[in-house]
């Protein structure tokens, strides 16, 4: 998935100007215009175990929008199959 500023090739001036992170390796951030997820899958969620669910790899994310989107939190790629065999004793 190709970073929004990439895809509207901002120039260094724009850049300067624009509420995006500076550093490559940050997510486009969810006060730009220019970020909104156009894929027919995106659904935006408050489900708190889909938002806290420790498996998924929240650095895979591009942009921050993807961290409240039920199919990627379901979907996108997990840190560790957590077995629940393992799970720490409550």
């Amino acid at each position: 998935m190709a970073r929004c500023w990439e895809q509207r090739g901002c120039d260094e001036e724009m850049q300067a100007d624009c509420p995006h992170p500076n550093e490559l390796a940050d997510r486009c951030p969810t006060k730009c215009a220019f970020a909104q997820c156009d894929r027919p899958t995106h659904e935006l969620t408050v489900d708190p175990e889909l938002i806290f669910d420790p498996a998924v790899d929240r650095d895979a994310a591009i942009r921050e929008e993807c961290l409240y989107c039920a199919f990627f939190l379901r979907q996108g790629p997990r840190i560790v199959e957590l077995d629940p065999a393992c799970s720490p004793e409550e």
